[in-house]
Parts: C-alpha cells; structure tokens; sequence
C-alpha cells in the first residue's frame, strides 16, 4: 500500500498546554491612600482553560468568599478597593494556576499597607552649649515608605544654613562642628518628607542656647569674662568607630560620610585604599559625603575618610562589600519530549550570598524527582511526568522563580502557520517563508516548489530549525507555490505558500539640499517609482505638512535646519533620501566689543562676529553716536571687510563717542551690537577748512561768498570761526582778510563781473586748521548792455521758420553768457486784412548760439519777432522787431460736417468753413464709398468741389438700404487738410419725415408760431442753439395736430405760450452761468432729452460724426463740441472761434461771421406721418 497523502492544516487546532502565567503583579504592591484600588493581578493561559487560587501568607485565600473584594470573571486577577480597613489585606500572596496537565506558580507577591508616620508628641528641653563646643540635634524621623527626604529649617520654613560648620547626616541628623553665638534660636525644626505618600511630618522644634561668657563675683565686684574659643584638633561625631563594615547590592548607589568637629573647622578628605576613588565617584554636602552611584563588584575594597586641621587629624575606614540578588544561569526551558526519552531539567543561578535552589512539581516540593547538582533527569519519561516543574532561586537579597512547562507525549506533525500565506519580496532582498510545526518527536521539515516532489535547495536557500525557508538575493524566477511537508513517526502534514517577487521601491527625484532664507516657506520635492501603491503618507503638525511627497515647512526659523530623509516604504521594502536644509538669515549681532589703543584721534575697536546663519558676512559697518550733538542718533563711521574682527577707528577731537557693530551678508544687515562705553578724545585743532565754496553776484556791486559750514562733530573743539581771504586775479595787491562764524560773507564795492582769487580756513581755540585752497569767482553781474544785430529770418516751410543773429560781444554781456531767447507773436491772418497782436511766444536757446529754429507757427499769417541775449541777471535789450510772413499751407479740418437728409437715393450734406484755413480756399475734396456689413467696401467715388463758398451737397443715385461713408477735405493751393467723415444708411422709400428748421429766433421773444402743419399728424418740436454742433437741444416735445384749424385751439397756444416761456427761463440760466464763467451741461441735457437725429432720422437711418477715418465705421456717437474744441467741454453754446454758424430751413448755412455778444436760438420741427391702419 502507498503512503498516506500528507494532512492539510484545519483553521483551528485543539493542542494540550499546560497552564503558563503571562501576568503577575510586582513583588510588592503598596496601599498608597491615594489610589481607587489595588489589582492584584494573575492571568494565564493553557489548554485545558486553566483554573486559579490563591495563597496568603502559606495559607488558603478565596478571594470569592469576600464581597468586598472585586473579582473578573476567566481570571486570577481581583481587586482590592481603597475602603475601610486594608490592614487585614496586607501580607504576602501567591497565585496558582492549574488544568489537568500541571500547575504554575507565581513569585510572591507582597502586600504593604503603609502607615502615616509620625514624630512622637515630646518636649524637648533646651540644648545648652558652650561656645566653640560641638553639639547635635537628634531628628531620628519616623519610619515610612521610601524614599526619606529630611529638611531642618525654621518655624517660618526658613532653611537652616550649612556650611563646612553645620551640615546634616544620612540619618537626618543636624551637627555643629563648634556653636558660635549665632547658632542660639528657638525654632529648629526637622521635617521629614515621605513623597510616595504625600506626607510631610514636623518634629517639636527644638531650643539651642550658646553660652558666650562666664560671671565671676568676687566681694562687692560683678564681672563678666568672655570665654574664648579654644582651638583643638578633629574628632568624629560620626561615625563614632574606627573603622566600620557596609554591603550593598549592586547597582545601589554607596553614601559615605564623616562628619568631624573641631576648631578650626576641619577638613575633609577621600581615598580609596590601594586604589584611585572610583572616576564615578562625587564629593557632597561640603567635602563630608562620599557618593558612588550604581556600584559594581570593583568598587569593593577599603575606603578611608580623613578630617584634619592645623591642630592634626582623625580618620575612619569603610570596609565596602558588594553583594548581588540571584541571577540566572540557566533558566529552566519548557520542553517537549517523545515517550521513552530521557529529559533533562536545568536550573541555575549566581549572586552573593550563593542562592539557593528549591525545585517544586505543579507547585508543591518534588522530594521524588532524581536531582543531579542543578538539574532534574526524568529517565524514560512517561506522560504521567508532563508536568509544570518550578525552580526558585534566593539569597537575602531577593528570589527568582521560573515555571517550565515539560510536555510527554507522541503527536504527528500539526502545521500551527496559516495555508495560502502569501508573501512578497523586492528582486535582490531576502524573504522567510514560516512552517511552524508541533509535534512529537520533532518533524523533518522539507520544501518543494510548483508541486515538485523534490526539495528546494541551492546557495541561495537555507532551511532553518523552526522550518522557516529562506531565500537571500530573490530573483524573479523564484516566483510560485512552495509547499512544506513535516514528517515524524507518527504521520505528515502539509502547508503551501505563494510568493511573489516585486520591483525595488526607487526615489527617482530627490531633493537636493536648499538653501533658503528664514521666515518663508519651503517646498521640498521627491517622486517616486513602485511596483505596487505606496502608502499615502500625509503629515499635518504645526508647521510642518507632507503630502504626496511633498515636505512643505511654513514660515521657517533656524530649528528647522538640518538633515530631512524621506522614506519612500511600501509593505515589502522602503528607499530613502535625505537633503540637506540650510536656513539663511542675515548676521547676528557681533559680541564683546573691545576699545584699545586709545590716542587723541584714534582708536581700536575689536569685536567677536555672531552666527553669520550660513551666509558668509561680507562686511561689517561700524556706527557712532556722540552726547553733544545729536544724542541717540547713530551715524555710519566705517566699513571693514566681513573677514576681519577689527579696525582703527579715525575720530575728532572734543567728542565723547561709543560705538556699534552689525554684520551685512547677502541675506541684509543684521541687527547691532550693544554700544561700547564712551571714550572722549581731547580738544584738537580743525582737521579740514570748509568745502564746497560758492561765489555769486547778485548785485552788479557785490560778491557773495557761501560755503559748507564744517559739520559740528568736525569744530574738534569749541571757539570754531573762519578767516575769509580773498583779491582781485588781474591785478597785484595783497590778501584781504575777515574772520567770520558765519559761512557766507559778502564783499561790498567790487567792480562788475571781476575775477577773484578766495580762500577761507578754519580756525577754534586749539589753532588753525590745514592750509587752504584757493578758488576762482566773479563779482556781481549786470544786465548785458547790447542786443544781438544782423536778425534774419528763413521759412523752412509754412509752420517752421529758421533765425540766425550776430552774438553780442563778450564786453557787452558784463556777466556770464546765459543764452538767446526768441520773442515772437502773430501779427494777422492773410486771409483777413484787419491785423491783432496775438499772444507772445518764446524760446530760450542756452549757451553761445548764432541761430535757432522756431515751430509751430500758423501758416498764411504775418509774425513780428526780437532776438535777446541774457546772463545770471537777466535778459539784455531786445533786437529790432522783425516782422516775416509764413506761406500758404494746407487748411485745418472742418468743423462741422453732418447729414442733413436721408432717402432711398439720395443724401444731403452740410459742413462749416475750417477755422483756420491757412491760405485762400480753392474749394472741397468730397469722397464716398459703400460700406455694408461686409469685409469688402465699395469702390471710393470723388466729387470735387471748386467753389469755396459752397457748404452743402446732394448726392443721388444711392443704392436703397446701403450704408455710405462720406469724407470731407478742405483744399487750398498748397494742398488738402485733414479729413471729417460721417456715415449714413439710404432708406428703404422716401419718408416724408423730415427735419424743418425756422429762421433764427431773437431771444427776445417769449413765443414762436409754426404755421403750414398738417391736420392729425405728429410733430416733434425741438428748441435748439442757432451754432448746433451737435444732437444736444434745449427743449424737446412731441406734439400732434387736430384735424380742425390747429391755430384756433386754445391749447395749443397754451402750449406753445409754455414752450416760449421755459425757454425764456433756460436761456436767462445760460447766460447767467456763462456770465460767471461757468459751462452749461450738454451731457445733463442729453440724458434728459435723448436727441432724435442722434437715433437716426427714422428707423431704418442710422448716422453717425467722425473726425478720424482711422476709427471703426461702426463707430459710438461722439459730441461734435468735443471734437471741435476739446477744451471747452459740454458748452451747449458752442463757439468756433468768432464765428456762429446758423442753419436755413434746408439747412444751408446763414448769417455772417458775427461777435459771440448776442446768441440765437432756432426751432426744428420733424414730422411722423400717421399711415391709417
């Protein structure tokens, strides 16, 4: 028959254990009054379910059978409350645990319940001592829970003072080497302090009288003797022996002391006989304490204490033994064996004293088990002997325990680890495949891959003890199933396990280091490659965010400098990068500033530079401030290279300086040192003369003479004045001198523009300053005393005429030479014959100039001009008036240029005369074209116009429903000016509504009446200015006529009676405005009566005004006024120049060129003809 097929794992597994305890309380639990409760803890496990109980003391302890105590079901564990009486808890408790299979055992657990210490109630009578004798004050302090702080301090918590005199003992005690007067109170008080407990308990304070003199009486006498201290030699009070004996456990910390007495105050001293003092080793409590922390076997040996003064010594030897608490040296293992073998138990244990080893069987003495030395030996084990064995091992130092559960018994193979466990490896790491086994003898543990019957094996795979596979350096082959098999006596079991073998994690971009300045914000990035999604990492604390990789720190400071990782880690592997973050700031303040080398002038300054916060300090600015003249203000003395630490200060005299240093790096300035103390230099003669000196002329017969005063700081000392030398360059006489404290001067009776040869220096009380320089000036000037001759004038074409002049000789200038200036204005217009002084022009052309050139003259007109020169004074005579005419240029832009009528073929135009037409007009150039709502526009058709006087045009054979765009140009000889233009669309069929214009109104007249209505048919009135320019009118109304005779009706003369009269009230508003200066508003007017012809002349006409053929052809509407006379905005009474325009009732223009005093006003009516339905 074959072999049985191994056995797969189930989900779960039913093993026999034996009980194992996996929590204890510690070896002592304290009752401390401020805990709720006290658990006393006992878990385990084991299988069967384990049960528990309790021992007190060697005795039975149920905790069930008492209701106060709290008890968890499943559990050893119970709980003792914080009520009532917890003396009866306290004693020393151990837990058991038991199944079937055995029992285990805890250590011992010991309950404390802690008293409240206290003093004993006691009187204590004075302590009486001689002065210069030793005394103690015995504390002797309760017993409590460690640790034990003691205190001596007053009644009013005032630490008693110790010194090398007084100082107190490990036992709490207070000694005093000799008592001096001082030491006599009423109120030393011992405090002892038990922190565990939160208890601090006072002693009767206690009395200490020191007695300074002794009282002799002798017959009638009384006299007090002082008691003088005698000196003597040390003793101990402690301690009282010669020599005495200390153990320690190690690891305690070893307090050794001597307290001696004596006069003078002795001294005390350590040694380690044989040996060097432990380097551990500190000297406490003035030289009188001995402390070596943590001691070790080494530190064992002889230590001797020696306390000596001038009058000899007294020595003490400590003897130091080191003992130790058990420790293992082999802990007994849990084991499990087959039927029949021999097993071994081993248990031992070192400490000083040598502990002792106690053995017990599921708790309870083993008198049956064969003991060799330190071990247990079960020959040919039988199931029976499964059991749970204890060793305990103890000295007087303390007890370990261990439980070792020993199994006895045959099993098959039990695979414990999971079937289909999955794992994954990075290419290159190693990976370990688990196959835990239990069974009885142990398994032989054997992998295959992919369903082979052969066991893996190679270099790269090694199969451990446990039956874990590993394999070092995965590959990608290594990729599949594996299976375990287990196989013993008794049977086989099975497991498999797929692996996976994954790309490595890579941070592809990482970071490098940054610098960055303090204060802002940093974004550090890194990016990642991974075979599998990377967990997500996200950070938010304080400053500091991470996402996706991405490090950002807000508002950086210098503890964020240093090295930053980031770890890129997925379940199966992790790759890192780190940068480096430096954190720029600018330098701070240098430290200990240093004067040195101290002399009148001078002096050294040193300085320590501050943290330069990783940007090199490139310079470092030292500043001063003095008391006497400008206290607190901080001036700028030197700059050094960032290199160097100090300078030599230049300084003036009769200064009391002090001075600071800040550093400057590429990040800024940092903030400045503290000042240094003031040093004060001697009074010294100037070290400079004034600068700067100034020689003017305002006069024709003076010269005055200004300079730089010398700052106050540079007087370097008091009494500073200046002595002003001066004298005539062109001729020989000696230095005329003046001493001033001002810093001008003025020199009176000097001849006219004469050179000078000045010179000042300074002078104060400790002498003159330097030589001076000497400089060059000129007396006062005059106006020069001649004009320029020969004046010439060139057109260079009709705007721009060419001057030219013969200079003014230099004697004639009796100053220096400024220029030329141009005066020119116009004299008329060709045009017209009556001549008018225009406004006067002028130009100044700097320097030694024959000949200029003038702009913007107006062509066709007759100037007048004089050529001057001028100096420092002012301008010289002028030059004969010269008068020159400009020629013909071409005419300004028309004024007005507007459609006037709109039909289905035709169009009617209107335009003004240019203002300005700069010739005799030869007529108009008139350009049309077709522009539809298309790219392409119409061919440009020209009419010339030769008559000049014509200002209106008709022009036919229009498409219907077109839109045109017409141009304007006004033309002389010379040529044609700048173009207007408007646009216009042609209507579909003629339209009877028509704009009709009367003849101009006086303004004198309150009403108008229009006659020639229809009956029934709607009429717009509109009253507007006689020079409308644009679509603005003063009045507006839409009215209609009745079929009877309109002119009878008594409404309509009402109404036009009103219209009359509001126009009455509108124009004494206008010229009593205009007469104040101000403007009339159009645009208020418009936005009150939106002009109808500014809306087209019926609904299918749309016109618009243009002065610029560059704009859009669909352009917005603009105010004519505007155009016309960009200065004069929202004038509804507009003037061009001195000439009003008026309208016929064709619209022609009428009228002549007339003044602006008197101002009409005409009416426009356009009527809509009412078609029946």
């Amino acid at each position: 028959m074959g072999q049985d097929p191994p056995k797969r794992p189930k989900m779960s597994l039913i093993v026999e254990q034996l009980p194992t305890i996996t929590a204890q309380s510690p070896s002592s639990l304290i009752a401390f009054p401020f805990d709720e409760s006290f658990p006393m803890t006992c878990e385990a496990k084991g299988n069967p379910e384990p049960e528990f109980r309790w021992t007190k003391n060697g005795q039975e302890f149920d905790p069930s059978l008492d209701p106060r105590l709290m008890k968890e079901e499943n559990s050893g564990t119970f709980v003792i409350p914080n009520n009532g009486n917890l003396t009866e808890y306290q004693g020393t408790y151990r837990c058991y645990v038991s199944n079937k299979l055995g029992t285990a055992i805890s250590k011992e657990i010991e309950f404390i319940v802690p008293h409240v210490p206290k003093f004993p109630k006691e009187t204590l009578d004075p302590v009486v001592v001689e002065e210069g004798q030793p005394f103690t004050l015995k504390c002797n302090p309760p017993k409590g829970i460690p640790p034990l702080q003691i205190y001596w301090m007053t009644i009013n918590l005032q630490h008693i003072e110790q010194d090398e005199r007084v100082s107190m003992g490990l036992n709490g005690d207070l000694y005093f080497s000799h008592a001096v007067e001082k030491d006599s109170r009423r109120d030393y008080c011992c405090f002892a302090a038990f922190p565990r407990i939160r208890t601090i308990v006072q002693k009767t304070a206690m009395s200490v009288i020191v007695q300074t003199s002794r009282c002799h009486f002798s017959f009638f006498v009384f006299t007090r003797v002082p008691n003088a201290i005698l000196e003597r030699k040390p003793s101990l009070l402690t301690p009282s022996t010669a020599t005495s004996e200390t153990q320690l456990v190690k690891g305690e910390d070893l307090k050794l002391e001597c307290i001696a007495e004596g006069f003078p105050t002795p001294q005390v001293e350590w040694v380690k006989i044989g040996h060097q003092l432990p380097i551990k080793a500190k000297v406490e409590n003035h030289g009188k304490l001995l402390l070596v922390p943590r001691v070790e076997q080494e530190d064992s040996g002889k230590y001797m204490c020696k306390a000596k003064n001038g009058l000899g010594e007294a020595v003490h030897y400590f003897t130091l033994k080191v003992e130790e608490p058990p420790e293992w040296v082999i802990e007994p293992e849990s084991q499990l064996s087959m039927i029949g073998s021999d097993v071994l138990i081993k248990c031992s244990a070192s400490g000083t004293p040598q502990p002792t080893i106690t053995w017990r069987v599921n708790g309870a003495p083993a008198p049956n088990r064969k003991v060799f030395d330190d071990t247990i030996v079960l020959r040919n084990a039988k199931a029976s002997d499964s059991a749970v064995y204890q060793c305990e091992a103890s000295n007087k130092h303390g007890t370990l325990l261990s439980n070792a559960n020993i199994m006895i018994m045959n099993l098959s193979p039990m695979i414990l680890t999971k079937e289909g466990e999955d794992y994954s490896a990075v290419e290159g790491n190693g990976v370990m495949m688990h196959c835990n086994v239990f069974s009885s003898p142990p398994s032989t543990i054997t992998w295959s891959k992919d369903d082979s019957s052969e066991s893996v094996e190679g270099p790269r795979l090694t199969i451990h003890d446990n039956g874990s596979l590993e394999i070092y350096s995965v590959e990608k082959d290594d990729t599949g199933q594996y299976t375990c098999l287990a196989k013993n006596t008794e049977g086989s079991s099975a497991v498999d396990a797929m692996l996976y073998v994954k790309d490595p994690t890579r941070i592809v971009v990482a970071q490098e280091d940054l610098q960055i300045l303090i204060g802002t914000t940093l974004e550090s990035h890194f990016t990642f490659q991974f075979c599998q999604s990377i967990l997500c990492l996200h950070i938010s604390v304080g400053r500091y965010f991470v996402e996706d990789g991405i490090l950002q720190i807000i508002n950086v400071s210098h503890r964020d400098q240093g090295v930053y990782t980031c770890v890129a880690r997925t379940p199966v592997d992790r790759d890192t990068a780190s940068a480096l973050l430096m954190v720029l700031d600018v330098p701070d303040a240098p430290e200990y500033l240093v004067l040195s080398e101290h002399k009148s002038k001078s002096v050294k300054l040193k300085w320590i530079p501050g943290d330069d916060h990783n940007s090199s300090t490139t310079e470092f600015i030292i500043e001063y401030e003095e008391s006497q003249w400008e206290p607190g203000n901080w001036k700028e003395l030197l700059r050094v290279p960032g290199n160097h630490n100090s300078a030599v200060l230049k300084l003036h005299g009769h200064v009391d300086y002090r001075f600071r240093v800040s550093g400057l790096n590429a990040v800024g300035r940092g903030l400045p040192s503290e000042p240094t103390e003031r040093y004060k230099t001697p009074p010294a003669a100037p070290d400079k003369n004034p600068e700067n000196i100034k020689i003017e002329g305002h006069l024709p017969h003076e010269m005055d003479i200004n300079w730089e005063p010398l700052l106050p700081i540079e007087h370097n000392g008091p009494g500073l004045e200046y002595k002003v030398s001066y004298r005539r360059q062109d001729v020989e006489e000696d230095w005329k001198e003046h001493m001033v404290k001002r810093h001008s001067f003025v020199v009176k009776n000097t001849p006219t523009f004469m050179p000078y040869e000045i010179k000042i220096q300074a002078r104060n009380h400790q002498g003159w300053g330097p030589e001076p320089k000497i400089v060059t000036g000129y007396s006062g000037e005059d106006f020069p005393s001649a004009a320029p001759e020969d004046v010439a004038v060139e057109g260079l074409n009709s705007s721009v005429v060419k001057v030219s002049w013969t200079r003014v000789h230099k004697d004639k200038l009796h100053g220096h030479l400024g220029g030329y200036r141009i005066n020119w204005w116009r004299l008329r217009s060709l045009v017209a014959s009556k001549k008018s002084h225009g406004d006067k022009h002028t130009l100044t052309f700097p320097g030694d100039q024959s000949h200029a050139t003038v702009p913007g003259l107006t062509p066709f007109s007759e100037y007048s001009l004089i050529v001057m020169t001028f100096n420092g004074r002012g301008n010289g005579p002028g030059s004969h008036p010269l008068n020159f005419k400009t020629p013909e240029g071409v005419p300004e832009k028309n004024p007005v240029f507007r459609v006037t009528d709109v039909q289905k073929h035709t169009v009617s135009l209107v335009w003004a005369p240019p203002l300005e037409p700069n010739g005799i007009l030869t007529g108009y150039l008139l350009e049309y074209q077709l522009i539809n709502d298309t790219e392409e526009v119409g061919p440009l058709q020209t009419v010339d116009i030769s008559n000049p006087d014509t200002t209106k045009w008709n022009l036919r054979d229009l498409e219907p429903v077109s839109k045109y765009k017409f141009y304007l140009r006004s033309c002389t000889t010379v040529g044609c000016g700048p173009v207007v233009s408007e646009e216009c669309t042609t209507t579909l069929e003629t339209s009877e509504g028509l704009w009709k214009i009367s003849e101009a109104l006086n303004t004198s007249k309150t009403f108008h009446i229009i006659d020639g209505l229809d009956p029934g048919t709607e009429y717009t009135v509109r009253l507007i200015p006689n020079s409308w320019v644009d679509n603005s009118s003063i009045f507006e109304d839409v009215i209609t006529t009745e079929f009877a005779g309109i002119s009878t009706q008594g409404w309509f003369i009402g109404l036009m009676c009103a219209i009359a009269l509001l126009t009455l009230i509108v124009l004494i508003a206008c010229f009593v405005n205009r007469n104040k200066g101000g403007k009339y508003s159009v645009k208020e007017k418009e936005d009150l009566h939106p002009d109808v012809e500014s809306q087209g002349m019926n609904d299918d006409t749309f016109c618009e005004y243009s002065d610029n053929d560059e704009k859009p052809l669909k352009g917005s509407q603009h105010s004519l006024s505007r155009e016309i006379k960009a200065g004069d905005s929202g004038d509804s009474l507009v003037d061009y120049g001195d000439e009003d325009v008026q309208f016929n009732e064709d619209g022609s223009f009428i009228g002549e060129y007339a003044g602006r005093k008197e101002k009409r006003v005409s009416a426009e009516i356009k009527a809509t003809i009412q078609t029946p339905a």
